[in-house]
């Protein structure tokens, strides 16, 4: 009898009590926007923002509705040029190019290599082509390029860099980590991340201004004086009049409910390694798929994790999909021409110029991916895994036609 999965990729686990206690406390106090507070309280989102800058190390922390807010107001907050050319990855999700479209820029996508990341050579190259000099630098499902590499060819080139973190909390690179290299880093708290609002996100920075007219945006209108991750007032005295608003605070019921599981983050990214390594070794067990071999200099945290099964034909590729699903293994597949869900390429965001990228459709066109969430047991990841090998195994030896394979 073929072997089934009856987990739920989506499930996360419930909210901490100490998460759910404050939000009721939110609640029952009515002031759930971030600035009503009564005299000498500080608010939830200003807490939040207060403990984030300190868990990353830097000394200024903005609170969002999303993380792709988080990128729009970033970029504003850089002082992008409208028509500006902004670097940032092939693979990367919508929000990302969405992101620098809706702040008046013109999105340059560089190549992604066989390990998931950016093509440093292609970087460089479109650097000096394009002469753009920003950088949306997007850690695509938690995998991280060589930051020193990239860190000095921005230096060298004038390019401002920001580190899109969505995948990477918790992650590092030599020990220094992710959101710590760029000028200004982007957080999400979306369901899926590695805390889980529903939906939010953060702007972090060292950069006084980048960060005053990065809090006058997200709509602070002239309160800004109730943030305590922030520089002081002598920051907003140009930024309170010249920067947009853009209405995109972080509620409080919404803070109330990260900061407990901001305290328990690492533990959390120790449990996320765990079950990464454990299904990591179980796909390596299958002939024909490629994982990424994650560098020594790498702190990974995995929350999904992605393969490559480059001897599947064009045809089987769906039905490899499908008889996964039919197994309870959901998988996403990253090559489609269409746009499935969360998961679309290049040659669907049509508000994008179109793009040769080779190298990347060659990546992207076998490339799957599955959630990993701490809902998850070893074993369910072991099962996972050999599922995964199983359906593999019955379209290559099957010698039938994708239709009869199905």
């Amino acid at each position: 009898m073929a072997k089934t999965f009856g987990g739920v990729f989506t499930q996360q686990r419930p909210i901490p009590e100490a998460g759910i206690e404050a939000a009721v406390r939110v609640m029952r106090s009515g002031r759930l926007h971030r600035y009503n507070v009564l005299p000498g309280e500080v608010s939830e989102a200003a807490l939040l923002e207060q403990d984030f800058a300190a868990w990353l190390g830097v000394p200024y922390c903005l609170a969002t509705t999303s993380g792709g807010t988080a990128m729009q107001i970033a970029l504003g907050a850089v002082e992008l040029p409208r028509g500006a050319k902004v670097l940032t990855n092939a693979f990367t999700l919508s929000p990302v190019p969405g992101a620098i479209h809706q702040a008046g820029g013109v999105p340059v996508l560089v190549e992604t290599t066989g390990e998931l990341v950016i093509d440093i050579d292609d970087l460089a190259a479109k650097a000096e082509a394009s002469g753009a000099k920003h950088l949306l630098l997007s850690h695509m499902r938690g995998h991280l390029a060589d930051m020193e590499a990239i860190t000095a060819l921005c230096d060298r080139a004038g390019i401002t860099m920001i580190e899109d973190c969505a995948h990477t909390m918790g992650a590092a690179w030599k020990g220094r980590k992710s959101g710590t290299f760029g000028k200004v880093a982007c957080f999400s708290t979306q369901t899926y991340k590695h805390l889980n609002s529903g939906e939010g996100g953060f702007v972090t920075t060292g950069d006084a201004g980048v960060m005053a007219r990065a809090i006058i945006r997200s709509g602070s209108y002239m309160l800004y004086d109730r943030h305590i991750a922030a520089p002081g007032a002598d920051a907003f005295a140009d930024a309170r009049l010249d920067s947009p608003n853009c209405s995109s605070r972080m509620d409080n019921l919404r803070a109330a409910i990260l900061r407990p599981q901001l305290a328990q983050l690492a533990a959390d990214c120790e449990a996320w390694q765990t079950l990464y390594g454990v299904l990591e070794a179980e796909l390596r067990k299958v002939p024909g798929l490629i994982l990424r071999a994650i560098p020594n200099e790498e702190t990974h945290v995995g929350s999904s994790i992605q393969f490559r099964a480059p001897n599947l034909t064009d045809d089987h590729v769906p039905v490899f999909v499908a008889l996964a699903a039919s197994r309870g293994v959901e998988l996403k597949w990253f090559g489609s021409h269409e746009p499935h869900g969360y998961t679309s390429r290049h040659v669907s965001w049509r508000y994008v110029t179109e793009q040769a990228l080779p190298r990347t459709d060659r990546v992207l066109s076998r490339l799957f991916d599955m959630r990993v969430p701490l809902t998850f047991s070893e074993a369910d990841c072991r099962l996972i895994g050999a599922i995964v090998g199983d359906c593999l195994g019955e379209i290559a030896g099957s010698g039938k036609a994708p239709e009869e394979a199905r």
